[in-house]
């Protein structure tokens, strides 16, 4: 019987890529320096995880401005940007997700966040499209820089395992990205994908589902987890 489900944030939970694309500029802006970040471009970047480490990879290769600040003020600024933006209430949780949250703690059943988004975004999220603090809502919470290694590694499933104490075998991972799902699979975990905007282009070979809405999965009875783990 499942004991736990674990849940990529960003593009899972809700769709926020977007509203970060948009801190993010706006944070470049505020800063004086002529960077923006188009939606193809944060296509490509997306494919590197972790804000810090989108905001180096762009400076490893951009020819504008220089960095005004280091890397992880820029990001603490993007990141007060992006609460500011979510507590303005322009989110919502994806389809599904709602229900099938609320149907998991009626059965008992635990959850975790397992992301590479900051802990002050996780907090945002659920205060904006829950209306309460993300531990009245997840019984762990693993996010940003908990772990060395970000998505594709494993870690932060690990670790979300730990906190847990529950065995792969008996959890499994909702995710919307490629990252994620190697992630997950790395450690052990089942993982359903439902792409969301800005991962729609990509393959998923090996997800033991992928759905177009994770309201597809009709509640828990969806989380089948009779099939062997690939």
């Amino acid at each position: 019987m499942i004991e736990a489900i674990l849940f990529d944030v960003d593009g899972t939970l809700a769709e926020t890529e977007e509203l970060h694309r948009r801190a993010f500029n706006e944070t470049f802006a505020a800063l004086g320096v002529d960077w923006f970040w188009d939606r193809e471009e944060y296509r490509e970047l997306l494919t590197t995880t972790g804000g810090k480490e989108r905001i180096a990879r762009f400076l490893r290769h951009q020819k504008g401005d220089p960095a005004p600040l280091p890397i992880a003020d820029i990001h603490r600024a993007k990141t007060e940007r992006f609460v500011a933006l979510m507590a303005e209430g322009e989110i919502a949780l994806r389809p599904g997700i709602a229900d099938l949250i609320a149907e998991a703690k009626r059965a008992g059943i635990r959850l975790a966040v397992a992301t590479t988004t900051s802990l002050p975004n996780v907090e945002a999220l659920c205060r904006a499209c829950f209306g309460h603090p993300a531990r009245e809502i997840f019984d762990v919470i693993a996010a940003g820089d908990m772990v060395a290694e970000k998505k594709p590694s494993p870690d932060i499933y690990r670790l979300a395992l730990r906190e847990l104490d529950v065995p792969p075998e008996r959890a499994v991972a909702l995710e919307d990205s490629l990252n994620g799902l190697r992630a997950a699979k790395g450690a052990g975990l089942r993982c359903i994908v439902s792409p969301g905007f800005y991962t729609r282009h990509e393959e998923f070979a090996g997800a033991d589902r992928l759905l177009d809405s994770f309201a597809e999965l009709g509640g828990l009875a969806g989380l089948d987890l009779t099939a062997p783990v690939a």
